[in-house]
């Protein structure tokens, strides 16, 4: 695996550090009026879910790990487990639910979604940045209401709340951004 300097690491690099998969999840250049620079990083761990704040100096030699990523197909939820398929060897892998934390719910049947594998083990899954859901529950539209920066809320078809355009009708189709869990566009 290749080394790095503490000062070359950024957000979204995963480290082997004390013996664990550390995801980057924030990191600070700090510039001390005393004494020698370094990047003050927060990180989570990969397994367990546990942050960390460690400090490394541009000396410091840090091992980056590079994840093997697999297109994987959802095809069921059974008991707080994900079962993923891989569309080329047609290999079923089961993941925790808890895995997707938040955006569960835009996981629909059929989707196929980016799995991180490390040695063999499955570590992390990203679903598609933008996801089609149908507006289940919004307010009707009120003439004269500006549509500089209104917006109103709505249900989704999974259950999930966003706020939406007052344009917006119930039973429209609409593309929600999965990492920012927001009204991208109609679909």
């Amino acid at each position: 695996m290749p080394k790095i300097n503490g000062n070359e690491i950024r957000p979204g690099n995963i480290l082997e550090h004390e013996g664990g998969l550390w995801a980057a999840v924030k990191v600070d250049h700090v510039k001390p009026g005393k004494g020698g620079a370094f990047a003050q990083v927060e990180m989570r761990n990969l397994r367990s879910g546990s942050k960390l704040n460690e400090r490394f100096r541009s000396a410091d030699k840090v091992e980056r790990v590079r994840l093997e990523q697999k297109d994987q197909q959802f095809l069921y939820e059974t008991d707080g487990m994900l079962v993923f398929m891989d569309s080329e060897t047609f290999e079923q892998i089961e993941l925790p639910a808890d895995l997707l934390g938040e955006r569960r719910p835009f996981l629909q049947d059929g989707m196929t979604i980016v799995v991180e594998f490390h040695e063999s083990e499955a570590l992390n899954a990203t679903l598609p940045q933008k996801v089609t859901c149908k507006v289940v529950e919004t307010e009707p539209v009120v003439k004269g209401q500006t549509a500089a920066n209104s917006f109103k809320p709505a249900i989704l078809d999974n259950g999930v709340k966003v706020m939406v355009p007052p344009f917006i009708a119930q039973d429209e189709d609409i593309i929600v951004n999965t990492e920012t869990m927001e009204y991208s566009e109609r679909a």
